[in-house]
C-alpha cells in the first residue's frame, strides 16, 4: 500500500473524496509507525474525529455523516484484523476525545493517543 499513495486503498470506498483532501497525508504519517491497514484505521480515526469538530462547535451535518462513516470504516478495519486490543485501545481514543469535547475541556492530541494506541499491541 506504500507504493500505492498516490490512489486511495480499496478499504475507502464512497471516501475517496477525502483522500485528496488530506486523509492521503494523515495516512502517509502512521504509516511510519504502523503497518498499512492500522496506518489507515488511524488515518480514518483522525480524519473523522476532525471532520466532526469536536470541541470546535457545529460541524455540518454532512461533515458529521462522513466523520462517522470514516469511524465505521476505521472499525471494520480493526475488526478484520482480529486484533482485539487494538479495537479496544482506538474505541477509546474515540471515547476519550469526545468525552473531552462533551465536557467542554480541552481535547487530548487525537495523534499521540493513536500512536500510543498502535502501540499497544505490540
Amino acid at each position: 500500500m506504500r507504493d500505492q499513495l498516490e490512489a486511495p486503498p480499496p478499504d475507502l470506498e464512497r471516501l475517496e473524496s477525502l483522500w485528496e483532501a488530506g486523509l492521503k497525508s494523515v495516512f502517509a504519517q502512521y504509516q511510519v509507525a504502523a503497518e498499512p491497514v492500522l496506518a489507515l484505521a488511524a488515518a480514518l480515526v483522525e480524519v473523522g474525529c476532525g471532520m466532526q469538530r469536536l470541541g470546535e462547535g457545529l460541524a455540518t451535518p454532512g461533515d458529521l455523516l462522513l466523520g462517522d462513516l470514516c469511524l465505521a470504516r476505521a472499525s471494520r478495519l480493526l475488526a478484520d484484523l482480529g486484533d482485539q486490543p487494538r479495537q479496544v485501545a482506538f474505541a477509546g481514543v474515540v471515547e476519550s476525545v469526545s468525552t473531552s469535547a462533551a465536557a467542554s475541556t480541552p481535547l487530548p492530541s487525537v495523534r499521540a493517543l493513536l500512536l500510543a494506541a498502535i502501540g499497544s499491541g505490540r
